[in-house]
C-alpha cells in the first residue's frame, strides 16, 4: 500500500439514474483518457465513473494491474462503468486527488455524471475483497453519507461501514467526532460491536498519527495490534516504529519485544508462502527486518530478508516482466538488504525488461549520481526524462542538475532548468522550486 498524506472526505448521494440500464451496457472501445472527458461520457451513456489513481513508482499499484484488474470479473468492471486510469502525477490527477481527500494509491473511487463522489476503495486489495466491494458500490453506492444516514437509525453496520469509510480517508479527527454525535446508547452499544471497536482504535492512531502526538501513536497503535487485523498489521507495527525512534533503548525494546511473535507469524503464514494471502507483500519483510532491527537481532532482520530474496527470485524466475509487483519488491529487498553489487546488476535488468517506463532509468541513474558517478549516470537519466512528463519530469531533472553541476557543466545546467520549467512548472510549484533552488546551491 502507497501510504499517503493526510486529509481527506467527500462523497455525495447515488443519482438514480445512474442505476437501471448501466449493468447491459457494453463498455465503448475507446474509453475516455481524462477523468474530465469520462465525465462527458458518463452524462450520455448514464454509466458512473471508476476512477484508478496510480503512479508509475506505485508498487501497489503493480500489484493490482498484474493480479487484480484483469479477467471476467474486471471485464464485468468494465461494462457497467467508464474506467479511467489518472497519473496521480499528472496536473488533471492531483487536482481531483485533492478534491477527493484520496491519499492512498492505487485508489478506486467511483463518481457519478457531476463529479459526486460514490464510492471508493483504497489501497491494494486481493481479488476476492476487491470485486465485492467495487460491484456493491457500481451497484448501488456506499457513500458515507448513506452510511450515517443509516447509522442514526442504529445499524450497527453501518456504524462500521462509516468509520470504515472515514478510515479510508485517513481521517481519523473527522471520523471519532462524527461517532461522537449518535446517541449516548448507540455509541455504548456499538462499542462492544467487534468492527466498530477495531475501527475507532485505528481512527484514534490514525487522529494522532496527524497530531505527530507520538506517546498516543504508542498508545492506541498497542490497542489496534492487540486485535486480529489481518493485513493491516505491518503497517501498525510501522507507526509503533516510527513513533517510539526516540525513547531509550531499554524502553523501546520492552515496548516493541511483544510485537514479533505476531508478526512473524504473520510473515511465515500469510507473506512468505507460495500463495501469500495478503497483497502487501513488502511492507510485511521491511516491517519484520525493521523491528527485528530496533530489537537489536541482526541475525533475524538479514534472515527474513534473505528469505524474501530467494523467495521472489524463484517466483519470478529469469522473467522480470511477468510480475512487476514482485519484480519491484526483491529490488528494494536488496536495497534493505545492502547487496550493492547484486543490486547495481538487478537494476540494469529492470531497465531492460521495462524498457517504456521511466522509472528504473530514473532509480537507478539517480544511485549513480549519489555514488558520484556523474558521467555514468547521465545517459540513464536522459533515457528517463524522454519517459517522463508531469512532476516526474521535475523530479528526473532535479537528478540531471545535480550530475551536470558535478561535471561543471552550468550552462547546460541552465538551460536544462529554462526548457523544464517552461514546460512542466506552472503545475507544480513545490518541484519547480526544490529544481531552481538545486541550480542555484
Amino acid at each position: 500500500m502507497h501510504i499517503p498524506a493526510p486529509t481527506r472526505r467527500l462523497a455525495l448521494a447515488l443519482s438514480l439514474a445512474l442505476l437501471s440500464p448501466v449493468l447491459a451496457h457494453a463498455a465503448d472501445e475507446h474509453e475516455p483518457t481524462t477523468i474530465a472527458d469520462a465525465l462527458k461520457a458518463s452524462a450520455q451513456q448514464h454509466r458512473p465513473v471508476l476512477v484508478d489513481f496510480q503512479a508509475g513508482w506505485c508498487y501497489s499499484c503493480y500489484y493490482m494491474a498484474s493480479h487484480v484488474l484483469t479477467g471476467p470479473e474486471w471485464e464485468s468492471v468494465k461494462r457497467k462503468a467508464i474506467v479511467v486510469e489518472a497519473d496521480a502525477d499528472s496536473p488533471e490527477a492531483q487536482t481531483w486527488m485533492k478534491k477527493l481527500n484520496a491519499s492512498f494509491l492505487p485508489s478506486y473511487v467511483v463518481l457519478d455524471a457531476n463529479g459526486n463522489e460514490l464510492g471508493r476503495i483504497a489501497a491494494e486489495q486481493p481479488r476476492d475483497k476487491f470485486y465485492p466491494r467495487i460491484n456493491a458500490i457500481l451497484a448501488h453506492g456506499d457513500t458515507l453519507e448513506a452510511f450515517e444516514r443509516r447509522a442514526q437509525k442504529g445499524s450497527l453496520d453501518d456504524i462500521a461501514n462509516a468509520l470504515e469509510a472515514y478510515q479510508a480517508r485517513n481521517d481519523g479527527e473527522a471520523g471519532l467526532s462524527w461517532f461522537a454525535t449518535l446517541p449516548a446508547n448507540t455509541q455504548q452499544t456499538a462499542r462492544t460491536h467487534a468492527r466498530v471497536a477495531l475501527a475507532l482504535d485505528q481512527l484514534a492512531l490514525a487522529k494522532a498519527q496527524a497530531a505527530n502526538d507520538n506517546p498516543a501513536v504508542v498508545r492506541t497503535a498497542q490497542k489496534v495490534l492487540a486485535q486480529d487485523i489481518g493485513c493491516l498489521r505491518p503497517y501498525v507495527v510501522d507507526s509503533l516504529l516510527e513513533a517510539s525512534e526516540k525513547l531509550p533503548s531499554a524502553e523501546r525494546k520492552a515496548l516493541l519485544a511483544p510485537q514479533r511473535a505476531a508478526l512473524t507469524t504473520y510473515v511465515d503464514s500469510q507473506v512468505l508462502v507460495a500463495n501469500p494471502a495478503c497483497a502487501d507483500q513488502r511492507s510485511a519483510v521491511i516491517a519484520s527486518a525493521d523491528l527485528a532491527r530496533a530489537l537489536g537481532d541482526t541475525a533475524a532482520e538479514n534472515a527474513v530478508l534473505d528469505r524474501a530474496i530467494q523467495l521472489t527470485h524463484q517466483r519470478l524466475g529469469n522473467n522480470l516482466a511477468s510480475d512487476r509487483n514482485l519484480a519491484d519488491n526483491l529490488r528494494v529487498y536488496l536495497i534493505r538488504a545492502g547487496r550493492k553489487d547484486e543490486l547495481d546488476a538487478y537494476q540494469r535488468k529492470l531497465i531492460a525488461a521495462y524498457p517504456n517506463d521511466y522509472v528504473y532509468a530514473y532509480r537507478y541513474g539517480r544511485s549513480l549520481v549519489e555514488a558520484g558517478k556523474a558521467a555514468d549516470a547521465l545517459p540513464y537519466l536522459s533515457k528517463a526524462a524522454d519517459k517522463a512528463y508531469g512532476a516526474n519530469r521535475l523530479s528526473v531533472a532535479l537528478q540531471q542538475v545535480r550530475a551536470l553541476k558535478a561535471l561543471h557543466r552550468t550552462a547546460d545546467a541552465k538551460q536544462l532548468v529554462t526548457d523544464v520549467l517552461d514546460a512542466n512548472g506552472p503545475w507544480f510549484p513545490k518541484q519547480a522550486a526544490a529544481l531552481s533552488a538545486e541550480l542555484k546551491s
